[in-house]
């Protein structure tokens, strides 16, 4: 069972960035012919090791990018954040997936009591300031979590649209060498990589959620059409900010 660590909004000093000797594109053309596992293996145990977290919701797709890091190294950092608006069964899949692929490291952070009391005293920030509410509970307990770190694995891919349609699979975000290894998968290969797998599906799939986050701003997204439609609805906001609020670099 994870527990949630609460992390302060008093932000710690993060390490130096990568050393200039880490050269962007030519780490682009070394990764960029390589399979999906071996770019992992290489990022994980060869090129970075020791210094490659990566984040995970435990959403609707999630299994296939932590079975990938399970197969490589199960003692691979993985950082999960417990918003405290998290859906019972998402909290519940986590338990049962960090089970079942064997991984070691799963870190469960959560923003400080005292921040939420002092920000969101209602606990209705997210009704009239959803930015605002992500930053609280989300971006800021991230920032703090993966500051020993220089290497920061997600799992987003490009047929989730918006911002996401031109996603590399490598980039610079912030201080952060980003690796996106799922980026060009379709949602064909996702759902054969779960079913190859025998891998366990999120239990609000069934019930028409293609992407999962805060049960107050997530809504089952239907069949077909954009797959991060039933987030934030009603509004514009399309993203909570973690992959967004940085100034991020492709490697060219």
């Amino acid at each position: 069972m994870s527990t949630s660590t609460p992390v302060s909004s008093e932000l710690v000093t993060p390490p130096p960035p990568l050393p200039p000797a880490v050269n962007i594109n030519a780490l682009d053309r070394l990764l960029s012919p390589l399979t999906t596992e071996q770019l992992l293996r290489q990022v994980i145990l060869d090129a970075f090791p020791g210094r490659v977290v990566v984040t995970t919701s435990f959403g609707a797709e999630s299994a296939v990018l932590l079975d990938l890091i399970a197969g490589i190294d199960p003692a691979t950092p993985v950082v999960f954040l417990d918003t405290g608006y998290l859906f019972a069964q998402t909290l519940t899949y986590r338990d049962s997936l960090v089970r079942h692929l064997g991984l070691t490291d799963v870190r469960t952070v959560a923003p400080a009591p005292d921040d939420l009391a002092r920000e969101d005293p209602q606990g209705d920030l997210h009704k009239h300031d959803p930015n605002r509410c992500c930053r609280l509970r989300k971006e800021i307990p991230l920032e703090n979590a993966l500051a020993g770190f220089d290497v920061w694995i997600s799992g987003r891919k490009r047929f989730h649209g918006g911002d996401r349609g031109a996603l590399p699979r490598i980039e610079v975000d912030g201080r952060y060498l980003k690796i996106n290894p799922l980026a060009e998968w379709s949602e064909a290969a996702i759902a054969r990589a779960f079913a190859e797998a025998s891998l366990p599906p999120h239990p609000l799939v069934e019930h028409g959620f293609s992407s999962i986050g805060c049960f107050p701003c997530t809504v089952p997204s239907g069949n077909g059409g954009y797959s991060r439609a039933g987030r934030w609805p009603g509004s514009d906001k399309i993203e909570c900010g973690i992959h967004t609020t940085k100034t991020t670099q492709n490697p060219s």
